[in-house]
């Protein structure tokens, strides 16, 4: 019972510390270090990095691995530049605002946990396309669930993010920026949600249609990109 409540008021304590309580005090405020928190951030991608590395047998010598399974290797590289090209979409976050608060730090915290988890239905994912793994249409449909569901948790907390920012933002060439990226992400969040009720429904699993309609993003992203330039064409000259 003393456990329990010890620990109760340990995520209160949090709570009010990160999302509630702020200085009365001007001159008691902060700004967040975005420094600390992009350091925080790359470690968390090593260590998803280095998750991808350990799971790899390395008994054996790399030439023999190579030639007696050289679609693991594949998997492995397709994995990697995944998670490379995430890297830079969060990078790209940083440099696009200087804007940090707790929220921000929420949604980057659950962003980062939720990419360890994503590698894995990534990489079973490519393992199937490989022939590596024998998936029944039942289990296909559940990889392919957790894979958008992986996929939706990711671009929803970066689309949170830009629009956090552009709420917090005055300059309005900046905060425009920022409207862009989310709504941008935000089309990958609502591709990977109808993702999500094709697998999860079981339909067209045996055409891969939950992967093939990933290719939706494409043509979407660009009409956004069109119509947001009509709308907003005097703000951006």
């Amino acid at each position: 019972m003393t456990k329990s409540l010890l620990v109760g008021d340990f995520f209160h304590c949090l709570l009010l510390e990160i999302l509630i309580l702020k200085p009365h005090n001007s001159a008691l405020g902060f700004k967040h270090d975005t420094k600390r928190i992009e350091a925080f951030s790359d470690a968390v991608f090593g260590f998803a990095a280095t998750l991808m590395v350990i799971t790899i047998d390395t008994d054996a010598s790399f030439s023999i691995q190579f030639k007696a399974n050289p679609a693991s290797w594949i998997t492995f590289a397709a994995t990697f530049f995944v998670l490379i090209a995430l890297w830079k979409v969060h990078y790209n976050f940083f440099r696009r605002t200087k804007y940090m608060d707790n929220w921000i730090i929420t949604f980057n915290a659950i962003l980062l946990f939720v990419i360890l988890y994503y590698i894995f239905p990534l990489r079973s994912m490519l393992n199937s396309m490989l022939g590596r793994e024998e998936q029944t249409p039942e289990s296909l449909g559940s990889l392919f669930t957790f894979y958008s569901a992986g996929f939706v948790l990711i671009f929803l907390c970066l689309a949170l993010m830009y629009f956090r920012a552009y709420k917090k933002t005055s300059s309005i060439s900046e905060s425009l920026n920022l409207l862009f990226y989310g709504r941008h992400f935000s089309i990958y969040v609502l591709v990977g949600i109808v993702s999500v009720i094709l697998s999860s429904l079981g339909t067209g699993i045996r055409f891969a249609l939950p992967g093939l309609i990933y290719f939706l993003i494409g043509p979407m992203c660009w009409w956004h990109a069109v119509q947001f330039n009509k709308k907003f064409k005097d703000a951006l000259e």
